[in-house]
């Protein structure tokens, strides 16, 4: 059992109750206090009670990321359980699933909010990892640019001119909201090491989740498969592989890694970059 005072289990918290959430929680999950978080109660409970029958200790809090008060209450509530060992933030949209000015909102602003939220809790060893996409490595911002979306408060960032122009196209929104979390997440990195915690990203591929099944049923699905088979990797990645990578970023083994990002994605980035015509 993973413990802080005796008799208190430490406490790892969760965002988003989809595929890779629930691959993480029981991934990272024995031995201590689960803190759900998902926008959709139904979702939410649905897990809660599958980890609950598995004999994990398990709370579930309905969480909107984009609502910072409501993000403050989350970290205030994980707190009240122990010690914060680890904050994994999966939550998030897709352009198959939602507009621009929602995918802003939610992967670009509520990441900011967990960032700056959980960095108030947060302790020696404590551990948060934003997963933020392989998209975002496509992202060309200016030099200014990644500056001010790096640093601006969070309830700054939409009204930034590069998010502004980003206008109606959801796909743009989410690679440049894709590419603001690994800049949050470097940015923050010194905050973090003050306090004795880390802080990373993590940037998956194509995932077989209940999103990317959307996403393929989209109009650029055919596109996206195509392009697993191009790069060799010749299959969508599984939840169960995120977690994997997620465990190690949380671990002891990756004690001198914080303000980066990991690309988890079977090489499709770098095919991308070096063998696409």
């Amino acid at each position: 059992m993973h413990e802080g005072t005796y008799g208190e289990r430490d406490v790892v918290v969760v965002t988003g109750a989809g595929g890779m959430g629930a691959a993480v929680a029981r991934r990272l999950g024995s031995g201590r206090t689960l803190v759900l978080a998902d926008a959709s109660g139904p979702q939410l409970d649905r897990l809660v009670e599958a980890l609950r029958a598995e004999g994990h200790a398990v709370r579930g809090v309905i969480t909107d990321v984009s609502d910072r008060s409501a993000v403050d209450e989350l970290a205030r509530t994980a707190a009240g359980e122990g010690r914060v060992a680890a904050v994994v933030h999966t939550a998030g949209v897709s352009p198959a699933t939602a507009s621009a000015r929602t995918i802003l909102a939610v992967n670009m602003v509520g990441t900011a909010h967990v960032i700056e939220a959980f960095e108030q809790v947060a302790s020696r060893g404590t551990s948060l990892v934003c997963v933020s996409s392989m998209a975002g490595h496509y992202a060309s911002p200016t030099r200014e640019d990644e500056a001010l979306l790096a640093s601006a408060p969070a309830g700054d960032l939409l009204a930034l001119a590069c998010v502004a122009a980003v206008g109606e196209e959801a796909t743009t929104a989410y690679i440049l909201s894709k590419r603001s979390n690994h800049l949050r997440v470097q940015a923050a990195a010194l905050a973090w090491n003050l306090r004795g915690a880390r802080i990373n990203s993590i940037s998956p591929g194509v995932i077989s989740t209940a999103m990317s099944k959307a996403e393929a049923e989209s109009s650029s699905g055919a596109h996206m498969l195509r392009m697993l088979e191009d790069c060799g990797a010749g299959r969508t990645g599984t939840p169960a592989e995120i977690a994997d990578a997620v465990a190690f970023l949380s671990g002891p083994g990756a004690g001198y890694i914080t303000g980066t990002d990991l690309l988890v994605d079977g090489g499709q980035a770098a095919w991308i970059r070096c063998h696409r015509v």
